[in-house]
Order: structure tokens, then sequence, then C-alpha cells
């Protein structure tokens, strides 16, 4: 296979992806967060405390247009600010226990919504499936 081709299946695949994971977190419609908001406190879940250079970078947002969606974020209570020990100078941000809570309620019916996309699957196909995704974390993802 050229990596023209390879690379047309990627592009395929990561649309594809986008779009289940839209299907999937359609609950934050429900939450008092904008679209931006939720990319934000998305990252958090699984990488905090995060910087807001590295949100910034993540959600393809400008350093201002960052830090004032975290204070809306902080005012809405989901989110919390605390400077680092090593360097006072640099601020780090994780979910607040409300924060946790909502994430863990759209976490919670995104993984509703996986379980029956993949419920016919054998166990044999659902050990392909992870051995597909350990791949692709280790060589496309890292």
């Amino acid at each position: 296979m050229t990596h023209d081709v390879l690379f047309q299946k990627f592009v395929a695949f990561t649309a594809a992806v986008h779009e289940v994971t839209h299907e999937l977190t359609r609950g934050v419609k429900n939450e008092d967060v904008t679209p931006v908001q939720y990319k934000i406190l998305e990252y958090m879940m699984v990488s905090q405390p995060v910087t807001p250079s590295e949100i910034a970078d993540c959600a393809d947002l400008s350093l201002p247009n960052t830090s004032r969606e975290l204070r809306k974020l902080i005012e809405k209570g989901l989110c919390e600010k605390a400077t680092d020990d090593a360097d006072r100078r640099r601020q780090l941000f994780r979910l607040s226990a409300d924060g946790q809570a909502m994430m863990g309620r759209i976490f919670g019916q995104a993984q509703q919504g996986f379980e029956e996309r993949v419920a016919g699957l054998t166990e044999t196909e659902l050990q392909e499936l992870e051995q597909a995704l350990e791949l692709l974390q280790k060589k496309v993802f890292r």
C-alpha cells in the first residue's frame, strides 16, 4: 500500500472518529458549557493538571481566549487553578469535584453508546479491536 492510500484511509478514519465522538457526547448539550469549554474539560479529564498553553495548543485557541474560557469554567465551578510548586509562575488547571462529576456523567453516556456499538462483537473481535487501538496509540497518536 502506498503512503498516499494509507494517508487517505487515515483521513477517513479520523473524520469518522470525530463524527462518532460527537454522536457519543451529545449529552454535553444538557450541561451549561459551550463546545469550546467542553473540549477544554475533556482535555483536562484525560490529562490533568494542564497549563493554559497546553490547553491552547490542544483546543486550537489563542492564549487570551483560553484564559477567558478558563475564567468562565472557574466561575461555573467546573475547574480550579493552582500554582506549580516547582515553578511559582506556572499555573495549573484541573477539574473541580463538580467538573469531575459532570465529565463522569458525560463519559458514562459515551460509554453506554460505545457499548451499544460493540455489543455484537465476538470476544476475538473485541481483542482485535483492542490490539488495533493499542497499535494506533503507539504508532500514530504518540
